[in-house]
């Protein structure tokens, strides 16, 4: 079984945000496969399901993104889920607006997210699907810049990048 997890902060303050990327690719993914996410544990919200014959869990972390490791523990522990079948989506600065990409292990590169899930895990030994929202123009804007929502300029790329996000998770399951 694979656990596969969207980063990004609960509520509807922070639903269009570019930090919640990751719970866009987790939504996308569910309903191309009629996973629906209605099951709870103190800490997130989750759906079970099957994609490309592997058995999945689908979650969203209902802790705030610095906290979303607590969220994954839960879960993985819940469903004997090893951080190796960890599959995790989430936005990234250092990746241009639109660009998709898988990272197998590492660090956390300032993302507070995922820096909370290497904590709370032990380990950076899972891996990473990358959705590139860009950078602001200065260090002093980041904050501003994650916690704001996409220009509609913005919103094509991020809806391409959303679905080869979820088609490079699929493509991922088809090889395990």
């Amino acid at each position: 079984m694979k656990l596969i997890v969207g980063l990004g902060n609960p509520g509807l303050r922070y639903a269009d945000t570019r930090h919640n990327v990751g719970f866009r690719v987790i939504d996308t993914l569910g309903a191309a496969h009629r996973i629906v996410l209605r099951s709870y544990l103190a800490t997130a919200v989750y759906g079970e399901g099957t994609i490309a014959s592997q058995p999945v869990v689908l979650a969203l972390p209902l802790t705030y993104m610095n906290a979303n490791g607590k969220a994954a523990v839960a879960l993985c522990t819940q469903f004997s889920i090893s951080p190796n079948d960890l599959i995790v989506a989430h936005d990234d600065l250092d990746l241009r607006l639109g660009r998709v990409k898988l990272k197998m292990k590492g660090g956390d590169a300032g993302h507070y997210g995922v820096r909370s899930l290497i904590e709370h895990l032990g380990t950076g030994e899972f891996l990473r699907i990358r959705v590139g929202i860009g950078r602001p123009a200065t260090r002093d804007e980041i904050v501003t810049y994650v916690l704001s929502p996409f220009t509609p300029d913005e919103l094509p790329l991020i809806h391409d990048a959303v679905r080869d996000a979820v088609e490079k998770t699929e493509n991922v399951l088809r090889m395990a």
